[in-house]
C-alpha cells in the first residue's frame, strides 16, 4: 500500500518578500527619437531632471527619515523600436546623467514589462483586471477582455442604444460620464492592447501600468518576486537588447529597486499616459500577498501609505520636446 499526500497547489507558493527603498524615482523614460536627437538632447533632459530629483530626495526626508531610501532608474524603449545597441547607447545615457550630477541605478528596458526571463508580466496583469462598471451601465458594451479597452466610466452610447433609450431621452446624444466625477468629467478611454496578424502589442500605457506595479514591489509569479536586478556586465555591454538584463543594478551601491512610492520626472508629453496609467491602476485586484507584505513593512517603518495604488504614484512633469 503506498503512502500518498495531497495538498493544494497555491500552498506552495508563499509569496516572497522584497527589500524596499522610500521612493523609486525614474529619472527617464526616452524613445527613439530622444536618442537619434544625440547626446545634446540627453543633455537637456537630465539639465531639467537634475533640480526635480533635489526636490523629490528632499521632500522624501521630510518625514523625519534623516537618510531616506531613494533609487533611481532608467527605462529604455525596447519595445516598440530598437534603435542602436546596449554597447552604444548605456555608456551615453551614464556619461551625460554624471555630467549633470545624476547617478543612474537602474536600467530597465520596457520589453521586460512584457516578458521578463520568460514571465508573462503584462498578460498576468491583464488577468487581474476587474472593472467598475459605472452606475446605470446596461451591459451593452463588451467587457475589456474582449476589445482591449478600458474606460473610467461611460462611453457615449452607441447609435443602436439611443435608439432603444429614444422613449425615455428626448435628447439624440448623450455625454460620457468620470465614474467618480467631481461634478464635471474629466472622462478617458484607454487603448491596452491592438492584435494584428496573430500577434498582440501592449499598449505604452499598458506597459507603464506593469512598470508601475514592478517599482511598487507589487508583482509576483507564483510568489516569487519578478523583474529582479541583476549586476551590470562584465566585459561590457552587449550589441544586443535581448542579451541585455530586463533590470540591469548599474550602481552597486543602490538602494532596493522597490520602494513604497514612485516618482516619475517626465516630459511633458507624458502626461496623458500617465493618467491612463492611473485609470488602469485604479482597476487591478493587484496580488493580495504582496499587498499585505508591503502593508507590514510599511507600519513597521511607520511609512503611512494611501489604500489607492494609483495614489501612492507620483509625477512631476517638466518642459521638453
Amino acid at each position: 500500500m503506498t503512502d500518498a499526500v495531497f495538498r493544494e497547489t497555491t500552498a506552495d507558493h508563499r509569496t516572497q518578500s522584497v527589500p524596499f527603498s522610500h521612493v523609486s524615482l525614474e529619472i527617464g523614460h526616452l524613445y527613439m527619437e530622444d536618442f537619434e536627437a544625440g547626446p545634446e538632447r540627453l543633455r537637456e533632459h537630465f539639465s531639467q531632471v537634475r533640480p526635480w530629483v533635489d526636490a523629490v530626495r528632499a521632500s522624501a526626508a521630510n518625514g523625519g527619515r534623516a537618510r531616506p531610501r531613494v533609487s533611481t532608474c532608467f527605462l529604455v524603449d525596447d519595445y516598440f523600436s530598437r534603435f542602436s545597441s546596449p554597447a552604444e547607447l548605456v555608456p551615453l545615457v551614464l556619461t551625460e546623467a554624471e555630467r549633470c550630477g545624476l547617478t543612474i541605478d537602474y536600467l530597465a528596458r520596457e520589453s521586460a514589462c512584457d516578458v521578463a526571463d520568460g514571465v508573462r508580466l503584462a498578460e498576468a496583469v491583464e488577468h487581474r483586471l476587474v472593472e467598475s462598471p459605472p452606475p446605470g451601465s446596461d451591459g451593452s458594451r463588451p467587457p475589456v477582455k474582449e476589445i482591449g479597452w478600458l474606460a473610467n466610466g461611460e462611453r457615449t452610447p452607441g447609435v443602436e442604444r439611443l435608439e432603444a433609450m429614444a422613449n425615455d431621452l428626448p435628447p439624440s446624444w448623450q455625454p460620457p460620464a468620470e465614474t467618480a466625477a467631481r461634478r464635471h468629467s474629466v472622462f478617458m478611454d484607454v487603448e491596452l492592447w491592438d492584435d494584428r496578424d496573430g500577434r498582440r502589442t501592449w499598449s505604452c500605457p499598458f506597459l507603464a501600468a506593469v512598470w508601475q506595479l514592478a517599482r511598487l514591489g507589487l508583482l509576483r509569479h507564483r510568489g516569487e518576486p519578478v523583474l529582479k536586478p541583476r549586476a551590470r556586465p562584465d566585459g561590457g555591454y552587449p550589441r544586443d537588447w535581448a542579451d541585455l538584463a530586463p533590470l540591469t543594478r548599474l550602481n552597486p551601491a543602490a538602494q532596493p529597486f522597490a520602494a513604497y512610492r514612485t516618482c516619475s520626472v517626465l516630459p511633458s508629453r507624458f502626461l496623458p499616459v500617465e493618467h491612463a496609467v492611473r485609470v488602469i491602476l485604479g482597476q487591478i485586484e493587484v496580488d493580495s500577498g504582496a499587498l499585505r507584505q508591503v502593508a507590514e513593512r510599511s507600519a513597521g517603518e511607520k511609512v503611512t501609505l494611501p489604500d489607492e495604488i494609483a495614489d501612492r504614484v507620483s509625477h512631476v512633469f517638466c518642459a521638453g520636446p
